[in-house]
């Protein structure tokens, strides 16, 4: 137990009073309606829905399972985890501009879009509840679980006591600021956080018993737990923390966060997104710091807990308010942050309370929306006012906490509830990778597979069926019991599909006319429909998912590579990092040039392009160009406003003839403008703009440098220049709003 300072709990109530302010502020928007409070109207910026994405994870559960896998299997246990990378980034690259377009209010009721009648109703509310209550609670429980050892060790509360503090706080905040409250304090929360684990981890690596990063490294106890990757040696350990995550798990296992093809509270910001670029961005941006960057002080304070806590025994000896039945190596992270001095205990106390706020208010909306939103509505009260809705929201928000807490209580450790979680969903994974992309799967697939995920993980996890299977002396070694779990129920879930009937054309048709999937699996819906002479395919564009598995792995290449290399780097292993480090920067900010001709101009250090850019960058901008229809009809608004506001006053004279011509079809990236009669348009657009930059004013070529940098000589072409001198062009990417104020 440890005694608080004057300071720290300064620090600790300063940032609770923050929070419920924020949350009371944004609270009378957030109640208007259960698009405002589910989803804060659709316009959350990327980074700001990124930076809550890697709060909500950096939960208070988070770092005592990593702590947990630490001192069971070695840093390499963590590719448990590690390996949902692979299923982050095909959400980014492909899946989140799918969610975005979609337009549902949860992912839960997508079900009702890309499914049809009687059995589409039932799945969306049994998956509301299934999701939203049964496996919510459980994933909050492993959170209060976390907090109720933190309490334990560092308070000396005792669970109960913790988990009305810890409850009471979090789910009034969550009940009054509705998804915008936990948002807007992620913000500040994620900081916080960040910067307890990092104050953390150098200190504890500076303790006397620790004696710094070298030593550490060093310790007998530590040494062989080291690696990042299992060793090869090893066969059953390498398959089990190696092999089966890669190959099998990131695609075929259901795990809040980590959905194949997205869903749960990263599906509830993507669709609060402003757009789909918006959805990309942020979930690209939470995969790299969730997996690169956030792991490794975590994995620092796990190790130097090996000397002064080597067991269960020692943590028992330092700790014995600590009850039996929450006795587990997770503890070490909390025993490892008693050692912190006042200031920087107060800090982290602060921030793992901020962790805690975060993950649980989170879970608590994005639950309560399914209950609100795929349940409530459409089973109960369909003609419930908004008004009516937001407040069964909030009523379900205190429920949802109350019976966490309870399972909270009865649970001994993370690590326990993380592999039950994990095969239960074991199996359903592909149908939501798949569902998208081949127009057979149909609503009794899903509810086949999750019944046959959760009966066969039943049966082996808690029957001696199990046992007999997979334990010692068992007929398979135990790390195929997932695997076992995945083929059986993959087998299910197809057999399922087979026999029944597919989804009406009419469902099959609007879900492909709304979300534009594409790919060779929806060829047969796409033929029937033009036979039937409805259009329901709006772009002759190539698929972009061979692109986006691409941008994927390289995705992968790339984090991967970032991970490894600060860990070397922690390690003390600088050759190894430098290499590991160049193949990042060689991966991550260089792509191929985009000139074809560009060889011809390679001798000439004036050439200016084509520039370089980051490989995941590039992609990004080719998503950009899939939205081109949205960028042609802006421009065209934008075109037809300018010149109907010019055409009636007196620089009409100032627009080229051709713009009035009735068989004038180009789309022009600027509206251009000639002032050859000495107008001073010049002087009246420049109040507004910057009529000197690259886009405004040069008619030969866009680049603020000279002329003569790209052996242009005076007087070449005579008339260009004087051109150049009158001529004056508009932009037409920018919003109504902005060029009503140029103009």
């Amino acid at each position: 137990m440890i005694s608080l300072s004057n300071f720290d709990y300064t620090i600790i109530f300063s940032l609770f009073a923050v929070i419920l302010l924020i949350g009371i502020y944004v609270g009378k928007t957030s109640g208007k309606n259960t698009n405002q409070y589910f989803l804060s109207g659709r316009n959350m910026p990327w980074w700001l829905l990124g930076l809550s994405m890697v709060a909500t994870t950096f939960s208070t559960d988070t770092p005592n399972l990593v702590t947990d896998i630490v001192r069971t299997d070695g840093v390499s246990g963590n590719w448990v985890w590690w390996a949902f990378l692979v299923t982050g980034l095909l959400t980014v690259f492909v899946y989140a501009k799918l969610w975005r377009k979609s337009g549902v209010n949860t992912d839960i009721e997508f079900y009702e879009l890309r499914y049809g009648g009687n059995p589409a109703r039932f799945l969306r509310s049994f998956r509301a509840v299934y999701l939203g209550i049964i496996f919510n609670v459980l994933a909050m429980a492993g959170v209060t679980l976390a907090a109720i050892k933190i309490g334990q060790v560092m308070l000396g509360l005792d669970p109960v006591t913790t988990v009305v503090i810890a409850g009471f706080i979090t789910v009034v905040f969550s009940a009054i600021g509705g998804f915008k409250g936990v948002v807007y304090t992620d913000f500040i929360l994620f900081f916080v956080a960040m910067a307890g684990a990092f104050g953390a981890a150098y200190y504890i690596v500076g303790l006397p018993e620790v004696g710094g990063l070298e030593n550490l490294i060093a310790h007998e106890n530590v040494k062989n737990k080291l690696n990042i990757l299992p060793r090869l040696d090893d066969t059953e350990t390498f398959i089990k923390l190696l092999i089966i995550p890669l190959a099998v798990q990131w695609w075929s296992s259901w795990y809040p966060g980590s959905e194949p093809g997205g869903g749960g509270y990263v599906a509830q910001r993507m669709l609060a997104a402003k757009d789909e670029n918006h959805a990309i961005g942020a979930t690209f941006f939470y995969n790299i710091m969730h997996y690169a960057l956030r792991p490794w002080p975590w994995i620092v304070v796990a190790l130097a807990s090996l000397i002064l806590y080597p067991d269960l025994a020692s943590i028992q000896e330092a700790f014995p308010t600590v009850t039996e039945d929450k006795l587990g190596h997770d503890l070490a992270y909390s025993a490892m942050l008693t050692k912190l001095p006042s200031g920087l205990l107060g800090l982290v106390l602060a921030s793992l309370a901020a962790a805690y706020m975060s993950t649980i208010s989170t879970h608590l909306n994005w639950g309560a929306s399914y209950v609100v939103n795929d349940f409530y509505k459409q089973q109960i009260n369909s003609e419930a006012s908004e008004k009516h809705l937001v407040t069964i929201g909030r009523i379900t928000t205190v429920i949802l906490m109350i019976v966490s807490s309870l399972i909270a209580l009865s649970l001994t450790n993370a690590l326990q509830l993380f592999e039950i979680i994990l095969m239960f969903g074991a199996g359903t994974g592909l149908i939501f990778i798949l569902r998208w992309f081949w127009w057979r799967i149909n609503a009794w697939t899903e509810i086949s597979a999750m019944i046959a995920s959760g009966v066969i993980s039943i049966l082996l996890t808690f029957t001696t069926f199990g046992n007999a299977l997979f334990d010692v002396g068992g007929i398979f070694p135990g790390y195929l019991k997932f695997p076992f779990v995945v083929v059986c129920s993959s087998i299910i879930w197809l057999i399922v599909t087979y026999l029944t009937s597919p989804e009406k054309d009419k469902v099959l048709f609007a879900f492909y006319l709304k979300t534009q999937p594409g790919g060779p699996g929806w060829d047969r819906v796409v033929r029937k429909a033009e036979k039937a002479k409805i259009s329901i395919k709006q772009t002759k564009e190539k698929w972009s998912v061979p692109n986006g598995i691409l941008a994927m792995i390289l995705g992968c290449i790339l984090i991967y590579s970032t991970m490894f290399a600060i860990g070397n780097y922690v390690y003390g292993e600088y050759f190894l990092a430098n290499i590991l480090t160049s193949i990042k920067i060689k991966l991550g900010f260089t792509s191929p040039y985009l000139d074809e001709n560009y060889e011809a101009y390679s001798d000439k250090e004036t050439y200016e392009y084509p520039s370089k850019m980051p490989t995941f960058i590039a992609y990004l901008g080719l998503r950009l160009i899939e939205n081109w229809d949205k960028i042609i009809e802006n421009r065209l608004e934008n075109f037809h406003f300018i010149l109907n506001s010019f055409k009636t006053s007196k620089f009409k004279e100032c627009i080229p003839d051709i713009y009035f011509d009735s068989k004038f079809e180009i789309i022009p990236l600027r509206f251009v403008l000639v002032d050859s009669n000495n107008l001073n348009l010049e002087s009246l657009l420049s109040k507004n703009i910057d009529i000197n930059s690259t886009w405004f004013k040069n008619p030969v070529i866009s680049t603020k440098d000279k002329l003569a940098s790209f052996n242009y000589k005076s007087n070449s072409c005579p008339k260009s220049e004087l051109l150049g001198k009158q001529i004056i062009n508009l932009p037409l990417e920018y919003k109504i709003t902005k060029i009503n104020k140029i103009l």
